[in-house]
């Protein structure tokens, strides 16, 4: 497996006449790791994806996918990674099952197109022209199409986007899949509990940089308060609670009989927590330890909903 990243950028920046889309971006995706990259609309993601792609030339800094530049060496590196659009790049009169086929053949040792059919739940429209799939089904052949040939790097825009339930856990699978195989995977995604579930490595774009990256749970964790709640009879002495607790830990009476304690949650302040309840006689019930998610770091940084 390679050891250096399959994806390296340096001091991107991308320009659109007088707005900087990109303004000196910095990324690195490792070698059979799933990376997503997530912004609210606007924030650059698209435009570094598409630059990574080989479809827009930087206006200053550095790319190198699989250690070739995507526009000089856009012929040498076509064969060696797949590419997921959210729209286009398909012959809308052409059946979805010949295209699929189509894809396969200019690859040397691509999936079996049958398999893939079949777990990507297309079997019933093999014959159907792609104008006539609905969105979900169009979705799924286009992620066929981008995995069929073996690729050793894949880009997915909203891969599960306009997806049933079902269809997200299938698509889910097969790129823990890919991963396992050696398959390295950037996405784009919409969907936070995607980036959760799938991602090695979370990076979030806002104004064109690049404003933080590791893994969910290194961002989750990073520097965060946690929350523990629990309940018991209304009415708690709150204040004497809050002199038994670490400095900078808060405690409010949510509603009556239900507690929240924000702080640096661990098992000593749980301790603390049962035995103050002990010491003044109350049973808590339900306690329940909540870490912040994806979704809360991403406010938290960019002051926006993913989808603004």
């Amino acid at each position: 497996m390679r050891s250096e990243p399959v994806v390296q950028v340096r001091g991107l920046v991308k320009r659109y006449g007088t707005r900087t889309a990109v303004d000196g971006l910095d990324l690195e995706v490792g070698a059979g790791t799933v990376t997503a990259v997530l912004g609210p609309n606007g924030a650059g993601k698209t435009t570094t994806v598409e630059t990574c792609e080989g479809y827009r030339r930087p206006d200053a800094g550095t790319v190198r996918v699989l250690g070739l530049d995507p526009v000089a060496d856009a012929a040498k590196l076509r064969p060696r990674i797949g590419v997921m659009l959210q729209s286009g790049g398909v012959y809308t009169g052409a059946r979805a099952g010949e295209m699929l086929r189509h894809m396969a053949k200019l690859h040397a040792h691509p999936l079996g197109v049958d398999a893939l059919i079949e777990r990507l739940g297309l079997g019933d429209c093999g014959r159907t022209t792609y104008r006539r799939l609905s969105g979900g089904q169009q979705q799924r052949l286009a992620l066929a199409m981008a995995v069929v040939g073996r690729p050793e790097l894949v880009f997915l825009d909203e891969p599960t986007a306009g997806l049933d339930p079902q269809a997200r856990r299938s698509t889910w699978d097969l790129l823990r899949e890919l991963r396992a195989d050696g398959v390295s995977a950037v996405l784009t995604t919409h969907f936070m509990d995607e980036a959760e579930q799938l991602a090695d490595d979370v990076v979030i774009i806002d104004a064109g940089r690049a404003i933080a990256q590791g893994s969910p749970d290194e961002l989750c964790r990073g520097g965060a308060e946690n929350t523990l709640r629990f309940t018991g009879r209304p009415g708690l002495d709150v204040v004497s609670l809050l002199k038994a607790l670490p400095v900078d830990t808060l405690a409010v009476e949510l509603t009556p009989g239900t507690y929240r304690i924000t702080g640096k949650i661990d098992p000593q302040l749980l301790a603390t927590v049962t035995s103050w309840c002990a010491q003044h006689g109350v049973m808590p019930e339900g306690i329940a330890v909540e870490r912040r998610t994806l979704e809360d770091v991403f406010l938290e940084l960019t002051g926006k909903d993913l989808r603004s």
